[in-house]
């Protein structure tokens, strides 16, 4: 069973300020528990505003936002560890801050490190990582909390192709492990097409749905599959919706 929550968007309508800019205009959507869906637009069209208003960091200016549940955890774009930290005690943090005992919470981290392939840099200093090892310790400390709904804001987008492929691979593995609802945003549509199984796409500002697309791919994924027909179909339908909600 899937161990997600469930997300109602009815009617949102979302301004920065009181009587400013409309960024969002009239989004519904639902996402069943245990979706891993990608969220795709122009720059600036709302997406990371609309995983905010997911996240309860702010509140709409119009329409609801309604989770079946909670346990949400939060992982930006850049992974924010503490330098005086090492990997195993930033990914502990949070459970320190909601006063976990000491031996659970290092049990809890060193579990969530080990799901992300670092253990052998538990000890080590942020200054010490790539870029990649740092935004898995970042994907550690979010799934520390075992989170039922994981939002994700373009964790991805500042690494190399390679580095960036390798920790879909991760994300992907995760979700078929534990079945957390993910949100994704993504410039990348290929990285959308890879990830997820369902893909929405959203115009420029002010956010609207173009399209809402179920992803028609075998749930087994690798390399290979990149270069298939099925995958290169996928990214066509993606291409011409954001070509569509570019005009």
């Amino acid at each position: 069973m899937p161990s997600g929550i469930a997300v109602e968007i009815a009617d949102v309508r979302h301004r920065f300020v009181d009587g400013g800019e409309l960024v969002i205009d009239g989004v519904t959507l639902q996402f069943g528990a245990g979706e891993l869906v990608s969220l795709l637009g122009p720059s600036g069209s709302g997406k990371s505003t609309l995983l905010r208003l997911v996240a309860g960091l702010d509140q709409p200016s119009a329409g609801t936002v309604k989770l079946d549940g909670s346990d949400v955890a939060f992982v930006f774009q850049d992974a924010h560890l503490l330098p005086w930290r090492d990997v195993l005690a930033n990914v502990a943090l949070p459970l320190e801050l909601g006063e976990i005992a000491a031996k659970e919470r290092l049990d809890r981290a060193r579990e969530a490190v080990a799901l992300v392939g670092l253990t052998d840099a538990e000890h080590r200093m942020p200054a010490e990582l790539s870029g990649g090892m740092r935004m898995r310790a970042s994907l550690a400390r979010a799934m520390v909390v075992r989170p039922r709904l994981l939002l994700l804001d373009e964790p991805f987008a500042a690494l190399d192709e390679l580095t960036r492929q390798h920790l879909d691979d991760a994300l992907r593995r995760l979700w078929l492990e534990r079945r957390m609802t993910v949100l994704f945003v993504t410039h990348s549509v290929d990285e959308a097409v890879y990830l997820a199984e369902r893909a929405v796409v959203f115009t420029r500002r002010p956010a609207r749905v173009v399209v809402d697309h179920r992803i028609a791919l075998p749930e087994a994924r690798s390399a290979e599959l990149r270069v298939t027909p099925a995958f290169t179909g996928e990214v066509r339908v993606l291409r011409a919706a954001l070509e569509a909600g570019s005009q």
